[in-house]
């Protein structure tokens, strides 16, 4: 790949000006609903005792999930040696980076009580996964960011594959021990389960790839700069196989549940009688976010259209939001079972399955934190040469 020049954009356009307007009016907005939510208290949001991980939750954990997956390309790149990455890997790793940043803020701002983090930061419980989940955050952004500075620097080049494996190892346990937050939660019936903490990692391989492929189109064209469609169709065969990854981990949950008899409530109210679960989870996260992407990317007709592709990358997350939603939401809107095999009736909704309709302010929050990531990564593709003049064709085979 000696051929490939890594350069910075310009960045002068009219367009580049009002794409950052337009992620600035998102953060202002990200700013009014922490101010309001700050001040006011959490009332004004649809969360409740019931429902204590809302809307803001959903974002979070879904661009940390995928800050792990969007290292894909680069992990494939260095940790297996697959030189036709190499040129997409920088960006990978940015966007690693940005998507972990943009989802922490999130969470951050929906303590209620930001300045709590100092509590956090400086006493630790390590029988608590919350209190291991700092240190494995921070230490991936350090990590990515050395493994940036050996692919970056030509005299560091050489110890790039040891970097990349360092942040391949450390991803995995990072999505690990975000998984078993909730594989953790044993009073959740639909949750409390090991299987969580794979299928996490499979879910940010997915998450993860969809974006960096629409990120990589996006950068190319905005920019005027040559971008064939070997590298984005490469990227989407990629993606074709965590999504159908993703789904055999679901399937293998919810059989397993189905097995126990103590869980055939919660799979029934999962994927029967859920309400608004339930046709998040097969309309969203099984028709849109899987059946849908596996029939573009796969089709005879569409599975070489760059349209297609970016098509269902955008769905592959549409249905991972679902997914989240189901995982985050929906195991808080069943109800605690306090006394197995009894009926429990309270003036605190014991045993009533939960309500949650989220509020402006939680989905302004959680746009908020997607649009800081997206900003990192237009700013940064301004100021460093993270990708590479031209990713066309015959680039490729000239290199």
């Amino acid at each position: 790949m000696s051929k490939i020049r890594f350069t910075t954009i310009e960045g002068r356009s009219p367009g580049f000006y009002a794409l950052i307007g337009v992620l600035g009016v998102f953060l202002l907005g990200a700013a009014f609903a922490w101010h309001t939510m700050e001040t006011e208290g959490h009332w004004v949001t649809g969360m409740s005792n019931q429902v204590i991980w809302g809307t803001p939750h959903i974002f979070a954990v879904f661009l940390i999930v995928a800050a792990s997956g969007a290292l894909n390309t680069a992990s494939v790149s260095s940790v297996f040696q697959r030189a036709e990455y190499k040129p997409m890997a920088r960006l990978s790793a940015l966007l690693a980076i940005a998507l972990l940043v943009g989802g922490l803020a999130i969470l951050v701002l929906d303590l209620g009580r930001p300045d709590r983090l100092i509590v956090a930061m400086t006493y630790y419980n390590f029988k608590s996964i919350f209190a291991w989940n700092i240190f494995l955050y921070t230490g991936f952004m350090a990590v990515v960011a050395i493994y940036l500075w050996m692919m970056m620097d030509r005299n560091m080049t050489a110890f790039a594959r040891p970097a990349g494996i360092a942040a391949f190892t450390w991803r995995i346990i990072l999505t690990t021990g975000t998984g078993s937050i909730f594989g953790f939660l044993i009073a959740r019936d639909a949750l409390g389960t090991a299987l969580l903490a794979p299928m996490f990692v499979i879910m940010s391989f997915s998450y993860g790839t969809a974006i960096f492929l629409l990120v990589l189109v996006a950068a190319y064209r905005w920019t005027g700069r040559p971008l064939g469609d070997a590298a984005v169709l490469r990227v989407k065969n990629l993606l074709s196989v965590f999504v159908i990854s993703v789904f055999y981990f679901v399937l293998v949950y919810h059989l397993t549940n189905l097995y126990f008899t103590a869980k055939h409530d919660v799979e029934a109210f999962l994927l029967l009688d859920g309400g608004p679960v339930t046709q998040a989870f097969w309309w969203v996260q099984i028709g849109l976010g899987t059946v849908v992407p596996l029939a573009l990317f796969w089709s005879p007709w569409t599975k070489d259209s760059i349209a297609a592709a970016i098509a269902g990358a955008i769905l592959v997350i549409v249905g991972g939001f679902g997914q989240m939603y189901v995982t985050i939401i929906g195991s808080q809107l069943y109800p605690l079972e306090l006394f197995p095999g009894k009926e429990i009736s309270s003036d605190f909704f014991d045993g009533v399955v939960g309500h949650y309709a989220p509020s402006s302010y939680e989905l302004l929050l959680g746009l908020g934190g997607v649009a800081l990531s997206l900003l990192i990564v237009v700013l940064a593709l301004k100021v460093l040469p993270f990708i590479p003049e031209r990713l066309d064709d015959a680039e490729e085979g000239a290199s």
